[in-house]
């Protein structure tokens, strides 16, 4: 059986002739698009000792370079290959080559590249003028292709902060507070929202929602839906929705899964849940292009079992998901719902049906873990990579999206448990 260290993948990565294009203002939330004129690899970052996802930081995380996750004879090894990032986060924005983050020291916007198996500082911005941002807790979307803004609660989480970056050289272009007003009752903003932007109309759409308190704090019945300029940072709506609770990954954003994405059509579709007698139950709704508002009484996610906590779309109305079910019951072994309770799955948009993955005629086993994004889409190959963690093994499973078919890739060796896989340009 063959392994890989990161100096043999690095090295097999030059050789790769796919590759994938920066992405338009349209695909911020969706992986990149390969092209064949830029060698990629992927960056694969892993757990040790046991899965990671949100409240499991007391892993130690791995970060490496990948040429290829598809053959089933290769086991993967971080001996003397990973390397641990102790100054910056795993929750950064991925384009192109760069990464993107506020990083620990939670004082700068960083530029940064995984490159010969270490982290490198292309440029950094102090921030400025009291806009501060926490590592890990923000929002963000690309207007274009070096146009980035950056959103979250301010440090008492009673005002909504915003900076918008030139990519190109780190500069700060705007910045300040979005003017939302705080209604009655309520004084305490999410952390961090969620961020779109929609291009057939220029418009950004951030989704939020207060609450009383904190900690154990009472939520607004329905979140906000707020429509923004994005050349003036104006809140030109805020509507709120009449159809969920709370949206997916309103602590991190988009930075640990995707939550947000647009069809052919430039519908926006994101990722939110209602609690249905103490349980968390997902839905997949949907605001039309030219709308400013949840669509009444659409939903994709249909039977719902739990949350809905990644959605990458694919085209052709096809949506591929990660997936809770609270019908699983923890054991000993697993004492929390978090350790066994999660599954992969496609969605129809277009025929509202969810259809869990496979292989071999048998379904694909619950994974552990549940805030991190360990699928990504290669739409030069029209297939998904997603990495899947059980007791007996760590996996990374492949579905052709063209024909449905699910095969086995790449394994991690024993004591590594898949965090997030990342496409990124070389």
């Amino acid at each position: 059986m063959k392994k890989i260290s990161f100096i043999h993948s690095a090295l097999a990565a030059l050789a790769l002739t796919f590759a994938f294009t920066a992405c338009s203002s349209d695909d911020d939330n969706n992986d990149p698009k390969p092209d064949p004129e830029t060698p990629y690899h992927y960056d694969l970052t892993v757990s040790v000792g046991n899965h990671g996802g949100m409240g499991q930081d007391k892993q130690g995380h791995l970060t490496m370079s990948v040429a290829s996750l598809s053959d089933p004879k290769t086991t993967i090894t971080f001996v003397g290959s990973g390397s641990e990032i102790t100054d910056y986060t795993m929750e950064a924005i991925y384009k192109g080559k760069y990464m993107y983050q506020v990083p620990v020291s939670a004082d700068r916007f960083s530029k940064l590249q995984f490159k010969n198996n270490k982290m490198e500082v292309v440029q950094e911005q102090k921030f400025k003028d009291g806009i501060t941002f926490l590592p890990r807790n923000y929002t963000h979307a690309w207007i274009n292709d070096n146009t980035l803004v950056v959103m979250a609660s301010n440090g008492d989480n009673n005002k909504v902060i915003y900076s918008k970056l030139n990519t190109d050289d780190m500069t700060i272009v705007k910045q300040g507070e979005l003017n939302i007003e705080k209604p009655s009752g309520y004084t305490v903003l999410t952390t961090s929202g969620i961020l779109a932007y929609r291009k057939s109309d220029n418009k950004l759409f951030y989704f939020y929602y207060w609450k009383t308190k904190k900690r154990n704090g009472v939520e607004e019945p329905f979140f906000h839906v707020a429509v923004i300029n994005p050349k003036t940072m104006e809140v030109e709506q805020d509507n709120t929705n009449t159809e969920c609770q709370q949206m997916q990954g309103s602590a991190y954003g988009e930075l640990l899964q995707q939550i947000v994405f647009f069809d052919e059509d430039d519908n926006m579709y994101i990722s939110a849940f209602n609690d249905v007698d103490g349980k968390n139950i997902g839905r997949l709704l949907r605001i039309k292009k030219g709308e400013f508002n949840v669509e009444a009484g659409y939903n994709a996610f249909t039977n719902a079992i739990g949350k809905l906590l990644t959605v990458q779309y694919l085209g052709n109305g096809k949506v591929f998901a990660y997936c809770g079910d609270n019908a699983v019951t923890p054991t000993k072994a697993n004492p929390s719902i978090g350790d066994i309770a999660y599954y992969y799955a496609i969605i129809d948009i277009k025929s509202k049906t969810v259809t869990r993955l496979a292989y071999n005629g048998t379904e694909i086993p619950y994974s552990s873990g549940s805030f991190s994004q360990r699928t990504v889409y290669n739409s030069n190959e029209n297939k998904v990579y997603f990495g899947v963690n059980t007791a007996a093994e760590q996996t990374i499973y492949i579905y052709d999206v063209a024909t449905g078919a699910v095969t086995k890739g790449a394994s991690l060796a024993a004591g590594y448990y898949f965090e997030q896989i990342r496409i990124v340009e070389d």
